[in-house]
């Protein structure tokens, strides 16, 4: 369905952690932390990309551009999925105007109207593709999202749906078309784990700790595509007529 894009009739649907609407987040201890080893989110997420192992996956230093000194923050980093759902995206305007409007005009103008609307990925709340080496934590996100079916990868910033279709303007009328995308939503947390550790003759036990930080992220539902072919978004289009 993929056809010539109006490269300046582009939807922009970035929605950054969306159920955390004022920004003021409560950041969740487990019961086996300490009040006075409380973290803020970012230094949260800071522990998670500096962890030892993230979402299974054993790490090196080098992976989140660390030195051999600087060693790990945390020993354990795992996504866990609280929420998944789908809905609506915001309608915006899909193609230049088609108007009918000439003084002498007696019939009906028939038409050959292309659109097309670009939806673009959200990053999380405190995930983004530029955070850290190699794409960060955000690319840890990829096992939990594709999961569900017709979603993005995330490694692509967005997803295009367009058409051509043959219609009608009306006398006296201005046609143009309009797209409203499929937007899915995965809320969850990110729990970071510091191991307990027995202690030595030169250093304190210290039991284990738990910190999480939660987290949304939003992209658009994408539409089976041929293996190797970029993803459909999925919406709905329609034609709009108003008076000249």
């Amino acid at each position: 369905m993929a056809k010539r894009r109006l490269k300046n009739k582009k939807i922009r649907f970035v929605a950054v952690g969306a159920a955390l609407a004022t920004g003021g987040v409560v950041v969740a201890l487990l019961p086996s932390a300490n009040a006075a080893d409380a973290k803020t989110p970012d230094q949260i997420m800071t522990m998670c990309e500096r962890s030892a192992v993230v979402n299974g996956d054993e790490r090196t230093v080098e992976d989140f551009g660390g030195a051999f000194a600087d060693g790990f923050q945390a020993d354990n980093c795992d996504f866990v999925e609280t929420n998944f759902e789908t809905f609506d995206g915001p309608t915006e305007k899909s193609s230049i105007d088609f108007p009918n409007c000439e003084p002498n005009a007696t019939e009906p103008a028939q038409v050959s109207i292309t659109w097309s609307a670009t939806i673009g990925q959200g990053e999380g709340k405190y995930t983004s593709t530029q955070q850290g080496a190699g794409g960060g934590l955000f690319g840890f996100l990829s096992g939990s999202w594709v999961k569900h079916k017709g979603t993005l990868d995330m490694t692509v910033e967005s997803a295009t749906a367009s058409d051509t279709e043959q219609r009608e303007v009306p006398v006296g009328k201005v046609l143009h078309m309009e797209f409203t995308p499929k937007i899915q939503r995965m809320t969850g947390e990110w729990r970071v784990r510091i191991d307990a550790d027995p202690g030595s003759f030169a250093v304190n036990p210290s039991p284990e700790q738990n910190f999480v930080a939660p987290d949304v992220v939003e992209g658009p539902v994408i539409l089976a595509s041929a293996a190797g072919a970029p993803g459909i978004a999925d919406g709905t289009s329609k034609a709009v007529l108003e008076d000249c």
